[in-house]
């Protein structure tokens, strides 16, 4: 059985009528017919009873009318689904982002705007450590990540950068220097450091730490944290002071004041992690929405 059958019988159900169904389905009166003949010796029984000039759906015809009429309309949303994934309207787009990258304005942005500009695409979200996503994109786990470098890039991952934030410094709200407008890097040699360093002793802290060293000083560090938001809460708590992405000062913490710092240099960058070679339709989406291009 074929769905050109199916077309021929409904729409000669619906007409009641050879020569106007013909006219209807763009095709001669006799081929018609012989199709319909054929459809009913494969179903075994016919379809319908021939009543003067046209035709009437008998009780097989009946009962079947609905089901040729649902198949049809399946091969036709199947056929849509398959044109909108194709343009990454339906799908799933699974997104990592590091704990930090999710206080970014670029980052939360462009979630918010992913979800209103394709609805039907389910979002799986995922927060984790940089390190951790990026192997994950290679593997195929993920289909793009938020990371902020440095991490090792295999030949499997493509990173976009996507934004650069100054550093501020985060202090208790009591502290003494928390009356300044701005501080110097130098204003906190004698402080006690709250620190987030990645397991492998590379990335924004260990630079941190650098600069530190760089204006005279080695910091004192107090307690590590497993990460920013930690060390924001524990600066909250008295414990120490922390130097964070300025877009850290989105997490409104309690008995936290956060002050601008006169630092060139480190940043902290943020980017995006994507798989090397043909992507799916749904992160050529996300490359669009955040208006940067990848070969």
């Amino acid at each position: 059985m074929e769905l050109r059958h199916l077309r021929y019988f409904v729409v000669t159900a619906q007409t009641q009528h050879f020569t106007r169904a013909a006219e209807l389905l763009g095709m001669a009166q006799p081929p018609l017919s012989q199709q319909i003949r054929e459809l009913e010796r494969e179903i075994g029984t016919p379809l319908f009873d021939r009543v003067g000039r046209g035709v009437a759906l008998s009780d097989a015809g009946r009962a079947f009318l609905p089901c040729a009429e649902d198949i049809l309309a399946r091969v036709a949303e199947a056929g849509d689904i398959a044109r909108r994934a194709a343009r990454g309207e339906v799908g799933v787009l699974r997104l990592g982002f590091t704990e930090s990258a999710s206080f970014n304005d670029t980052v939360t942005q462009a979630i918010g705007g992913y979800q209103q500009r394709h609805p039907d695409v389910e979002l799986r979200l995922d927060e984790s450590q940089s390190e951790s996503l990026v192997k994950r994109v290679a593997a195929g786990d993920l289909d793009a990540a938020f990371v902020r470098p440095p991490f090792a890039l295999s030949g499997a991952i493509r990173y976009l950068p996507l934004a650069e934030e100054t550093l501020i410094a985060a202090l208790p709200a009591g502290h003494a220097l928390a009356a300044r407008k701005r501080l110097t890097l130098a204003d906190l040699r004698h402080e006690r450091f709250i620190d987030y360093s990645r397991k492998s002793g590379y990335g924004l802290s260990a630079d941190i730490i650098a600069a530190c060293r760089r204006h005279g000083f080695n910091p004192a560090i107090r307690q590590r944290a497993p990460q920013l938001s930690s060390a924001v809460n524990l600066v909250a708590a008295g414990i120490g002071v922390a130097v964070v992405p300025a877009s850290m000062r989105h997490m409104r913490a309690r008995g936290i004041r956060y002050l601008p710092l006169e630092l060139d240099w480190p940043r902290a960058v943020l980017g995006l992690a994507i798989r090397h070679g043909r992507r799916s339709a749904v992160v050529d989406n996300l490359l669009r929405l955040l208006d940067i291009a990848a070969e």
